[in-house]
């Protein structure tokens, strides 16, 4: 047995029965291979875990990807690294290589949401071959729409506490007491991006490459678009509506 398996013996009686019957659940689910395309702070996020729960699906998210291949030493892994170390940008082949390493877990039989990749058109197109020598397609694009200025205001009053990745909005959600987080009394910190200035960097960068990849995806007929202004709930119903 390799050193790293798990012995089942060791795991409690309930996380095996959950785990089984949450695998009795997901036999019966409809195989979805889904993309998730939308700016920052268009709640993609927010609605990745729900929909991966509902079917199923395994989350790839490139970005997440890329990091656990370089720290485990992959053979994609350390390619990636060395373009990384370079300060060069990874190749959309290595990209792809690393999605369809992942694409083999079990935890992928029912199908995946892709988020973070393809950002181009190149990308879009290097993922329909690799999707093609497999048999299988794209299912269903989520586009995530929603209006820039509504971004700025959602991104730029976001507070996290780094500890537990608690999240608050000064107008949405606040904390009790300005600054500091409900639970630990601790302060709250914005991250680095969540500034209008890259905000707006980011926004020009997805309109300009990603908005195409949309215009892609809608000539083949499996674009959905939701309306990522609204509340969460209102929009994981839009979400559950698309895909029954």
């Amino acid at each position: 047995m390799a050193s790293n398996s798990i012995n089942l013996e060791d795991v409690p009686s309930e996380s095996l029965m959950t785990e089984l019957l949450r695998r009795m659940k997901c036999a019966t689910k409809p195989e979805k291979r889904l993309i998730l395309i939308g700016p920052p702070g268009s709640g993609k996020g927010t609605q990745s875990p729900i929909i991966k729960d509902e079917y199923c699906l395994c989350h790839l998210a490139t970005g997440d990807m890329l990091r656990s291949a370089v720290t485990a030493k992959t053979p994609l892994g350390i390619k990636a690294k060395e373009a990384m170390d370079k300060g060069e940008l990874v190749s959309d082949d290595l990209v792809a290589g690393i999605i369809d390493e992942a694409m083999k877990k079990p935890s992928c039989q029912k199908g995946f949401i892709l988020d973070g990749f393809p950002r181009t058109v190149g990308q879009a197109q290097k993922l329909d071959e690799m999707l093609e020598k497999k048999g299988v397609k794209i299912d269903k694009v989520l586009d995530f729409a929603i209006d820039d200025s509504i971004l700025e205001e959602r991104i730029t009053a976001r507070w996290i506490h780094p500890a537990s990745g608690r999240t608050y909005h000064t107008k949405f959600a606040p904390p009790k007491v300005p600054g500091v987080d409900d639970v630990t009394g601790e302060p709250l910190t914005q991250r680095k991006d969540d500034t209008a200035e890259v905000l707006k960097s980011r926004l020009e960068t997805f309109h300009r490459q990603t908005e195409p990849v949309i215009d892609y995806y809608s000539k083949k007929g499996i674009i959905a678009k939701l309306h990522a202004e609204k509340p969460p709930k209102e929009v994981t119903e839009e979400v559950k509506k698309v895909l029954s």
